[in-house]
């Protein structure tokens, strides 16, 4: 009996063997014709799951480009070359960054790129520390446009060595930055480290007065108690899931929309799911 088994299953994964290289070899019509047979050779345990995603986010991110993911103007870290020394470090450290844009008294002149651990040489300066002494220490910036795809920008950084591009619009101004980390997380999913927010820490409130961090996962019903409103607890269990639903697709960071009032902005996404959400409380109109 057992033999009859271990044929059947050989039968079976020579079968599916055999289908996913005549997929190739007859060049299939569609990347979805691809993710059909790979879906299914993970329903007959000869790929897992973990595979299955690595293998969908290759296929899919010569589709994606640079402005799809890149991090906003508003979001990113830059150090200006008219900052006080103390200040630029201590936004250095503060950041947790690895690399920096530094940009000229116009926003839009990026002077270069500055890597955190070019500085500990000036640790053992014995004289204070200046802007020309981090301005000295500046690589060349790295610059992509917005449309650029995100496979032919992985094999540049591989190839150059490079781990993070400014991305230009037409007009040539800076309208964003990507790292390889971003790239690679279009693959892999999200990359988490040390210095990563837990998504399991919850609602946490920010400098801002009435501005929160909400991860996706956080419960509906918790949601509801935390801010004392109404959402739909019957329907889905997560934030996340009502805004997928709400925005039709699975939301890229910046997106936004306003829900009972409420204003939900994406900030982490890594194109699959919703990582965490900016939730701005709305201001109530005093009675007269």
């Amino acid at each position: 009996m057992s033999d009859d088994r271990s044929s059947l299953s050989n039968d079976q994964q020579k079968s599916w063997f055999e289908r996913l290289t005549q997929a190739f070899n007859d060049e299939p019509r569609s990347r979805a014709d691809i993710v059909k047979i790979l879906d299914a050779a993970v329903k007959s345990d000869i790929i897992d799951r973990d595979a299955f995603t690595i293998l969908e986010g290759a296929l899919e991110v010569s589709e994606v480009q640079a402005r799809d993911i890149m991090i906003p103007p508003s979001q990113m870290v830059v150090i200006k070359s008219e900052d006080n020394p103390k200040t630029s470090i201590r936004k250095i450290i503060d950041s947790s960054h690895s690399r920096f844009p530094v940009v000229g008294e116009d926003s839009d002149e990026i002077l270069g790129v500055l890597l955190a651990k070019d500085l500990l040489p000036l640790l053992f300066k014995e004289d204070e520390i200046t802007i020309e002494d981090i301005l000295a220490r500046l690589r060349p910036a790295n610059f992509i446009p917005e449309s650029k795809r995100l496979n032919v920008l992985l094999n540049d950084f591989r190839t150059k060595r490079h781990h993070m591009a400014l991305v230009l619009d037409e007009y040539g101004s800076v309208s964003g930055l990507v790292t390889i980390e971003d790239v690679l997380e279009q693959i892999v999913g999200e990359i988490e480290d040390e210095t990563d927010k837990l998504e399991d820490e919850g609602i946490q409130a920010t400098s801002e007065p009435g501005v929160y961090l909400v991860p996706a996962l956080c419960e509906v019903e918790d949601f509801n108690e935390f801010f004392k409103t109404d959402l739909n607890e019957e329907e889905f269990d997560t934030i996340g899931g009502i805004l997928v639903q709400q925005f039709g697709h699975v939301p890229q960071r910046d997106e936004s929309l306003f829900l009972n009032d409420f204003h939900f902005q994406i900030v982490k996404s890594d194109g699959r799911r919703v990582k965490t959400i900016r939730v701005t409380k709305p201001k109530l109109t005093p009675v007269e």
